[in-house]
């Protein structure tokens, strides 16, 4: 028995419970990591086994600097040299500190797991800007842990083995010797010292602190860095984070060749003043829609917007239309003022107080009355402070629709009572007028009212009939706007904020993440037929004041899509740390230093083999290089004007 004593004493020792009980912490996230991914297998389809092996273990890299970042105050609590640490009082301390911080580390990964089929990211501090005006939160938050009650359960579960499986450290407070202090002061040392190795992820000046990027040399796909990461790391990792800062691709003289932001406008053209309505239609994918999708199931595919699919054979279309983004506060600079996602959402940005430019501020200029509507409580999503930052002179939001009895419970106004709204205040504005609209009842927690119970077809995910629901409200507000004087002679603007849930394995993919449709309508006009032309959410300003003949010059990143057909159109937009470049046919990958991948997403929808080394994109390279430079000194240098050059 005497042999294992010395066996039994290091097993007492306080650096050992440390090591037991961050073990422990460590096995945990872990198990967050393969619940997350087992819970959306359909999304990582593609991932083989031997991939999420090599994922998991690049995450520990990812939990190991959290533990150790997050547990330093418990494992300084354990290791400071006091005879005293052995008192219970002591150690009851130091458990609770250990159990409150993990806890919290565990259901922060939980609590993401709820939200990632609406951001199909980690989420980073932004995450509190973007609901920090969002008086139902709290209630938002019930519905989800009800909704996803077996991630609440996991997280439950997950919190009791914690509790189970910590182990308490209950060593001799007598030191046997004079050597007892020197020897676990430097246990301590030595502890601190490896733990600043882990929180950065390597030691010395060669090694950067490790970040978020890092997460990419594990995996194959943008959407895989979640698997990854974790939660926790993901928002310490962007608090106060320097994001923009200039790559100086090009020098500017030879930036200003390749690529600018400026317009000149239809010099000549005489100006024509006709209304414009822009729908922004909320969790809108191009899958929902049966008119985009004519070829899935052999033709028989229906979708769930029979009154879209009438609306856009008689339209412009685009075969591929894109967001900006994948959240609803990206589509608002995108939409409204030409301003693309890159990196944060620009609204969440520390230069959201720079000067812009807007189709707002733009139109009325010209002489037009500009409104912005949204049926959530007014202050949401910072929309209604967007709203005023892009010049609309008039905000209608739930309180100026004055009827609580039509709240939806969680989000705003139902959407067929607000659209109805939307289309009585136009009646009572001046011509000619621009006028945006954002509908909030396709969303989470995915309801419509009550006695539309099964009149929309249930499809094979919730969200289904609330697109069913929201295209019935647009048929409404449709027959009623087509009886006023002022219908004929306003160009409809439809696009949706971001996509959502992606039910169809055509779409999920780093291409269908971001499809959604984009289309303009006129009664009685010749604007209709579908274009190859590649479009996204900042082409919107251009292609309206295009459409207008607006002849002065303007500031947009996007390009005029409706009456300039023989420029060079590109698609751009973010995919968590990924710039995607879209041609007609070409989709090419960069990280911000080379080109990852390119696919012909033409002949190859799954987007199953990367041409990168066969297929080079160089001039398109160039010209998305030449896109973020211009886009980051602008944001920097407060140069989203014209009129600030």
């Amino acid at each position: 028995m005497n042999s294992l004593k010395p066996i039994k004493n290091l097993l007492r020792q306080p650096i050992t419970v440390v090591g037991w009980n961050f073990l422990l912490a460590m096995l945990l996230l872990s198990a967050c990591r393969i619940f997350f991914f087992l819970i959306y297998r359909d999304t990582f389809s593609d991932v083989t086994f031997s991939h999420l092996i090599t994922m998991c273990a690049g995450g520990l890299r990812f939990d190991l600097s959290t533990l150790l970042l997050f547990n330093s105050l418990y494992a300084l609590v354990m290791l400071a040299p006091f005879r005293f640490r052995v008192k219970r009082l002591y150690q009851t301390i130091a458990k609770y500190i250990f159990v409150i911080v993990n806890s919290f580390l565990i259901l922060a990964n939980c609590a993401d797991m709820m939200y990632f089929p609406f951001s199909n990211r980690r989420s980073t501090i932004t995450l509190l800007n973007e609901f920090q005006h969002e008086e139902n939160f709290l209630q938002i938050i019930g519905f989800s842990v009800v909704q996803y009650w077996y991630i609440t359960l996991f997280g439950v579960i997950m919190v009791a083995l914690l509790l189970v499986g910590y182990k308490k450290y209950s060593g001799d407070s007598k030191p046997k010797n004079w050597v007892y202090y020197p020897i676990h002061t430097a246990i301590l040392l030595v502890s601190i010292y490896f733990s600043v190795i882990g929180i950065r992820g390597g030691f010395g000046s060669y090694t950067r602190p490790i970040n978020i990027s890092n997460a990419a040399q594990y995996v194959n796909k943008p959407i895989e860095n979640a698997i990854v990461l974790n939660t926790p790391f993901s928002f310490f990792a962007t608090i106060q984070q320097s994001a923009y800062k200039s790559p100086n691709y090009f020098s500017q003289d030879e930036l200003a060749t390749i690529y600018t932001p400026i317009h000149q406008g239809k010099t000549g053209e005489t100006f024509r003043p006709i209304n414009v309505v822009i729908i922004i239609l909320e969790s809108f994918n191009k899958e929902y829609i049966g008119y985009f999708n004519r070829d899935l199931d052999g033709g028989q595919y229906k979708g769930y917007t029979p009154f879209l699919d009438s609306l856009l054979a008689e339209s412009r279309t685009f075969k591929n239309s894109f967001s900006s983004g994948r959240k609803s506060i990206d589509a608002m600079p995108s939409t409204l003022a030409s301003i693309p996602m890159f990196i944060e959402p620009y609204i969440v940005t520390p230069y959201v107080t720079n000067e812009i430019s807007s189709i707002a501020k733009i139109l009325n200029k010209e002489g037009y009355y500009s409104s912005f509507f949204h049926g959530a409580p007014n202050g949401s999503m910072g929309f209604q402070a967007f709203a005023k930052a892009a010049g609309f002179k008039d905000y209608f939001g739930m309180t100026e629709y004055g009827n609580d009895a039509d709240f939806d419970g969680v989000w705003a106004i139902w959407d067929e009572e607000f659209f109805q709204f939307f289309e009585s205040k136009l009646n009572t504005f001046q011509q000619p007028f621009v006028s945006a609209i954002f509908s909030a009842s396709s969303h989470h927690p995915y309801n419509v009212p009550e006695r539309y119970n099964g009149k929309f077809p249930e499809g094979t995910h919730p969200i289904h009939k609330c697109i069913g629901y929201s295209d019935h409200a647009l048929r409404l507000f449709f027959e009623k706007a087509s009886h006023e004087s002022w219908y004929k002679n306003t160009l409809f603007v439809f696009t949706a904020d971001h996509t959502n849930v992606l039910t169809r394995k055509e779409y999920q993919n780093d291409k269908g993440l971001f499809e959604i449709p984009i289309f303009y309508y006129q009664p009685g006009s010749n604007l209709r037929g579908e274009s190859d032309i590649p479009t996204s959410q900042v082409d919107i300003l251009p292609s309206i004041l295009g459409y207008l003949n607006y002849n002065k010059p303007y500031f947009a990143f996007g390009n005029d899509v409706l009456t300039d057909t023989t420029s060079h159109h590109r698609v751009i937009n973010y995919n968590y740390g990924l710039y995607q470049l879209f041609s007609d046919s070409m989709m090419l990958q960069f990280d911000g230093t080379k080109t990852t991948a390119v696919y012909n997403f033409k002949n190859d929808r799954f987007l199953k083999h990367n041409l990168k080394d066969t297929q080079p994109m160089t001039n398109d390279e160039r010209l998305l290089k030449a896109t973020i430079q211009q886009y980051i000194e602008r944001l920097i240098n407060d140069q989203l004007t014209v009129q600030k050059p």
